[in-house]
């Protein structure tokens, strides 16, 4: 989106300039807050709000996923409480408290729950930007994807205006004018440091390396798998990059010419195209003003409209289990919710629709240090189905991959059983006849 037409996205808001104590005054006694997910919330206004809660009534804030803690966690039902779309380690030690919940959503779908008449339509945002700049040009930075559409319909926005965001090109490019009020709050961004990819995860990536050729359009999430998939496709020559997120790993690999985008997305300007940036500081240096990145709302990013334009889509999951019959969970553990469901179901649908598309579930074939196998003959009692069995396509772990789109049950038991760990395998087998 131009800088010129952002401008004129909703009018003048007035974008006026307060210091935080008369900002957080503008917020009602009674409200909904949407709160910027990922390393775009606003952490310093989120303190300042937690610091006067003493002023309001009833608050409920909503998020997606966060990277580090926010205080109001520290005031559960008195006077707030926090509703999580996508649950994150930074919010586990409040997950049984009766004033914290999980509202389990896809990500393409944040934008509809919380604007005008979703289930958590929103009163207030609250989120970063970048400095405006003589022409009063900003943007949202590294966060896009769950918040853009609210500039527009909430009653309320107010922007913690940090020095250390970066400009981010996309559909977050804006103007002072789009937000009710302005915050100057110098703080670090969180920061998501690259992960630790040890021999388990490059032996995977090695059998997941070969579904995705020169002129693919790769999808991926967090952690050491996408890592290690990400450093090995240097030699890879016209990729592509659309999903939900940008990352360190993908410094070198646009560096290094393996991403032109020769295959245009959705936006038609060969971008690499994401709704959020989580990284380290060399990262949203990186990003900063950068043509090569875009962000875009989630409906886009992660929708099933967006991902059908792109011709040979590569979407890169991970899960928590996998039954034998292909369906996984990603979202708990032992009865606890550790994650939601994100962009997992959008992409896997998307890699079905797509052109050329293909959709991986990539694993350890174990966890807790082995004791337990992630292929599983059923999932876990009252575990959520966050993929189901028909959009199964290729599953790899370290033993190797196995493509179970077209096989029957029977036919994928056997693979999925072939890749898992060798201590479980015969236990599998037994299952499995019972």
């Amino acid at each position: 989106m131009s800088p010129d037409r952002a401008a004129t996205r909703n009018g003048n808001r007035g974008g006026t300039q307060l210091g935080v104590d008369d900002a957080i005054g503008r917020i009602g006694r009674r409200a909904r807050v949407y709160v910027a997910q990922g390393s775009a919330t606003p952490f310093g206004l989120l303190a300042a709000i937690d610091a006067a809660h003493d002023r309001f009534e009833h608050i409920e804030f909503v998020s997606a996923f966060l990277l580090d803690r926010p205080s109001p966690l520290d005031h559960l039902g008195n006077p707030f409480r926090w509703t999580s779309l996508q649950p994150s380690g930074a919010v586990r030690d409040v997950g049984d408290n009766p004033n914290f919940s999980v509202v389990p959503a896809r990500y393409s779908d944040i934008t509809g729950l919380v604007g005008p008449g979703g289930g958590l339509e929103s009163d207030v945002l609250v989120c970063q930007a970048s400095p405006p700049d003589a022409d009063g040009r900003m943007s949202l930075g590294t966060g896009v994807g769950g918040h853009v559409e609210l500039l527009r319909s909430a009653s309320l926005v107010i922007a913690q205006v940090n020095p250390q965001m970066p400009y981010v090109c996309g559909e977050g490019e804006c103007h002072r004018t789009d937000f009710d009020v302005l915050v100057d709050i110098d703080e670090p961004l969180a920061e998501l440091a690259p992960a630790v990819v040890d021999e388990t995860a490059e032996a995977i990536a090695a059998h997941v390396g070969q579904f995705i050729g020169d002129g693919t359009t790769l999808q991926f999430g967090i952690g050491s798998i996408p890592d290690a998939v990400l450093s090995s496709l240097t030699d890879r020559r016209h990729l592509g990059l659309h999903g939900g997120m940008i990352n360190d790993a993908c410094i070198d690999l646009i560096d290094s010419g393996a991403v032109d985008n020769r295959h245009k997305g959705p936006l038609g300007d060969g971008a690499s195209v994401a709704a959020e940036v989580m990284g380290t500081r060399r990262l949203y240096d990186w990003v900063d003003r950068n043509p090569a990145v875009q962000l875009v709302n989630g409906t886009l990013s992660h929708g099933i409209e967006g991902i059908a334009q792109v011709r040979n889509f590569v979407a890169l999951q991970s899960t928590v289990q996998m039954a034998l019959d292909g369906s996984a969970n990603s979202e708990m553990i032992g009865g606890r919710y550790i994650s939601g469901p994100g962009g997992a179901p959008d992409f896997a649908f998307g890699a079905c629709v797509a052109t050329g598309g293909r959709a991986i579930v990539a694993m350890p074939s174990t966890a807790a240090g082995g004791r337990i196998s992630r292929i599983v003959a059923h999932l876990e009692h009252g575990a959520p189905v966050t993929l189901p069995s028909y959009v199964a396509d290729i599953v790899v772990t370290e033993f190797g991959a196995v493509e179970l789109r077209g096989r029957s049950l029977a036919e994928r038991a056997e693979l999925l059983i072939s890749i898992a760990h060798p201590d479980f395998r015969d236990a599998l087998i037994e299952e499995r006849l019972r």
